[in-house]
């Protein structure tokens, strides 16, 4: 990842990540997994949104990655933030792709956690950092 400053270059390609990485060198992030990111190795090749897609399936990119045998990781938002209360009991660590690469970014450029998750987790998903409670 580069800073949220830098020029970013993007290639596309037909070919599989798993035909482009060594498996080893892959981690697939997954709301469900029960690996927490703790910090951003600048070796290994980190898979955002697996899913493009509105709805939520349960466990479904957690599925996917075990099936092609991938490490995976979560974002550490349990560990960082809290939930709050909020008139529809909503809850959800599932995040869109910009706001996971918002998050990666940030972080990468800060090395805080705090400040990487107040830039990428709305506080619509119903969690906040816990000095923002009131």
């Amino acid at each position: 990842l580069l800073s949220p400053s830098s020029i970013f270059q993007m290639d596309t390609t037909q070919e599989s990540y798993l035909d482009l990485f060594p498996l080893d060198a892959i981690v697939y992030l997954t709301p469900d997994s029960e690996n927490v990111l703790e910090d951003i190795d600048p070796n290994k090749v980190y898979i955002l949104g697996g899913l493009v897609d509105e709805s939520i399936h349960k466990k479904l990119t957690l599925q996917r990655a075990q099936e092609q045998s991938l490490q995976t990781a979560r974002l550490p938002i349990r560990e960082y933030m809290v939930k709050t209360a909020n008139t529809k009991n909503y809850h959800s660590e599932t995040l869109a792709i910009n706001q996971v690469f918002d998050v990666l970014s940030t972080y990468y450029e800060t090395r805080s956690w705090p400040a990487a998750l107040k830039a990428g987790v709305s506080s619509g998903k119903g969690y906040v950092l816990p000095d923002a409670v009131k």
